[in-house]
């Protein structure tokens, strides 16, 4: 073992951080542990300082990493040590004339990140020498100008980050470019996607969400090939739409095109976790090229149509009915100044008939209450049974077969330009950018997706 002096064992704690240091372990070594009749051989990562202090964290050949733990019997001892840098060598991106030029946006998320393995956080991992060295492939595909708009996790977006990443996307549009892509948290592109939706009339070029479900120091991330995909749509794909790409399956087969207004994270780890709902994607991508499924897809437009509509009101609340819920939750909305409520309600879209007074309390004060259906597929039917027709006699507005996040968004997007009722209902019920489908064919409810194998051939039949 090396005379030179023993590092702190980053984020280990207790007992395990007291043998660590005694018998001079130190992190980034190459350890071998034996437990019972099993061997481990990896480098001994920092750990986070929040986590179970009985574990080590192993990065073993395959690149993965591997959780220990240590007890009593356990032998653990050094073997080698270099210690750990995050370092990627600087590389050199000369601008080809016969490349269409892309701008990526970046605003936090794992799309392009590294771990920091003493906090177990994910950081934002945005130079070009990033970029471009986890996916090479970018400098011979389009000339691709990386941004940063924010650092944040998704769950931290606001109102009115959505306006400023419009008034930026708006921006590249007016220099030129010919695609925009937005690096995003998967938490909430959807919601995201939804309000750029909104706001960017009349698209002249795609403007395209990626992100990824695994960060990039690991084997399994599809960052790479989400970022690759969503730049040969934006650079060369006539289409002029806010969409959302991401695996179709959990495998790297092919990506997803899914319009935004109509897509839903449904895992909370898979790679293929997005989906459209009571729809089919717009299209897919692969190595091979671009098959569009549907043939309502927004062509590429003159730049002088694009406008930005970004007026907002952002006092609006979003309720989740459940049984049992409290009224008095739908009343404090009304009492704390919000503008307006999206209520997700049971089946067709109903609430339980003691929340009636606080609905006849929000027409009486002319706050809009927009219903849609916690199924997530289908439509909203209040005509079916009494209880929904007592509904529309307090005001309730229908949201047809908008989800959630579309439902928020729009009234979020509807409340910025007018207050009065009627006209807030008449936007409401208007499709604005496919968050309404006219229908729902059979093909709507298809859980497949690219789950299964044989997608291929039923798609082929639509």
């Amino acid at each position: 073992m090396s005379d030179q002096n023993v590092n702190e064992p980053e984020g280990y704690r207790g007992v395990l951080r007291e043998r660590l240091i005694k018998e001079q372990i130190r992190t980034w070594s190459k350890v071998s542990v034996k437990k019972g009749k099993a061997t481990y051989e990896g480098l001994l990562l920092p750990r986070s300082q929040h986590t179970d202090d009985g574990y080590i964290t192993l990065k073993v050949d395959t690149g993965y990493n591997l959780g220990v733990l240590i007890d009593e019997e356990t032998i653990i001892e050094e073997v080698g040590f270099q210690k750990g840098h995050y370092q990627l060598p600087h590389v050199d991106v000369k601008y080809k004339k016969e490349l269409p030029d892309v701008t990526l946006l970046g605003t936090g998320g794992t799309v392009a990140s590294r771990l920091d393995y003493r906090t177990g956080a994910v950081l934002p991992a945005f130079t070009p020498e990033e970029l471009f060295s986890a996916v090479p492939e970018l400098t011979s595909t389009v000339n691709l100008t990386p941004k940063t708009l924010y650092q944040i996790l998704s769950e931290n977006f606001r109102p009115e980050y959505w306006v400023k990443t419009a008034e930026a996307i708006g921006k590249e549009i007016e220099s030129g470019v010919e695609g925009i892509i937005i690096g995003h948290g998967t938490d909430t592109m959807c919601v995201t996607g939804c309000a750029l939706s909104f706001f960017l009339r009349n698209l002249p070029v795609p403007v395209v969400l990626v992100g990824s479900q695994r960060s990039s120091d690991r084997p399994s991330s599809d960052g790479p090939r989400n970022i690759l995909y969503a730049a040969k749509l934006a650079g060369y794909e006539n289409f002029a739409e806010v969409a959302i790409c991401m695996h179709g399956m959990p495998s790297d087969s092919y990506n997803l095109i899914h319009r935004s207004t109509r897509c839903r994270k449904m895992h909370s780890a898979r790679r293929d976790t997005f989906r459209t709902l009571s729809d089919i994607p717009l299209g897919k991508i692969d190595d091979t090229g671009t098959t569009w499924f549907k043939d309502d897809v927004s062509p590429r437009k003159p730049l002088e149509e694009f406008y930005l509509d970004t007026k907002i009101d952002s006092r609006v609340g979003m309720l989740y009915f459940y049984p049992g819920m409290n009224p008095d939750m739908l009343d404090a909305m009304v009492d704390l100044g919000y503008h307006g409520v999206v209520i997700i309600g049971t089946g067709l879209a109903h609430v339980g008939t003691d929340v009636y007074p606080a609905l006849e309390r929000c027409q009486d004060e002319e706050i809009p209450v927009v219903m849609v259906v916690e199924p997530l597929y289908g439509f909203v039917q209040l005509r079916v049974y009494e209880t929904g027709r007592d509904m529309l006699a307090r005001g309730v507005i229908e949201g047809e077969n908008m989800l959630p996040s579309a439902a928020y968004t729009k009234l979020i997007w509807t409340l910025g330009h007018t207050r009065d009722i009627k006209e807030v209902e008449k936007i409401m019920l208007t499709p604005v950018a496919g968050e309404i489908t006219t229908r729902e064919s059979p093909r709507g409810f298809m859980l497949m997706q690219g789950i299964e194998h044989g997608i291929d051939t039923i798609l082929k039949n639509l």
